[in-house]
């Protein structure tokens, strides 16, 4: 910092004593020049504070807790590869909060979605948003299929399903650790014909 300092004293010199331009005013001027640059470079502070340091490493966690989620759950819905409901990607206390009460385990957790499985063996999910804070997501998805098997006790109405709705999802130590869907139960039912 001092050499770019005396650098540009030197310039500035240089160049005053080429151009016989040497008064007092000039001289004042080039020095406050001087001392105006070299206050604007000192008082760059090179490092992050602790504030920004903290929000690029929270950001840089919801970010892979997004893409690990995201990931997961197109595999899960799109392959059909519902053993990804494991302790790999979910807590072992993993709860699906449901309108009946919360379901809670890998097993209990996996039985649930699998549902949706045999119940649409054409079933496409796509996610249309997906953004956080901290160690909360939410998903913005669609759900679209042919409901051609059992669905939670429902037998096969060979009805299409097209639905949107909205997760909440809590993460822990980057695994899926709840989740609670929403969307409208009445326009799924009218979907299904079990409601007019």
């Amino acid at each position: 910092m001092i050499l770019i300092i005396t650098f540009i004293l030197i310039v500035i010199t240089i160049f005053t004593i080429k151009t016989k331009v040497i008064n007092f005013k000039t001289i004042i001027m080039n020095k406050l020049y001087v001392i105006l640059i070299a206050i604007t470079m000192f008082s760059c502070n090179e490092t992050p504070n602790q504030e920004y340091q903290n929000l690029q490493q929270s950001k840089v966690k919801l970010d892979a807790n997004i893409s690990m989620y995201s990931n997961v759950w197109d595999k899960v819905m799109n392959d059909r590869d519902i053993n990804l409901i494991n302790t790999d990607s979910f807590d072992s206390e993993v709860t699906v909060i449901t309108a009946t009460g919360p379901i809670t385990g890998i097993d209990g957790f996996k039985a649930y979605y699998n549902n949706y499985l045999t119940g649409f063996s054409d079933a496409k999910f796509s996610m249309i948003d997906v953004y956080g804070q901290g160690d909360l997501i939410t998903k913005h998805w669609r759900f679209q299929g042919t409901h051609d098997g059992d669905l939670f006790g429902i037998p096969a109405s060979n009805n299409k399903v097209d639905l949107y709705g909205v997760t909440l999802v809590v993460m822990k130590d980057g695994k899926i650790f709840q989740e609670q869907d929403y969307f409208d139960n009445n326009v799924f039912m009218k979907q299904l014909g079990l409601m007019e």
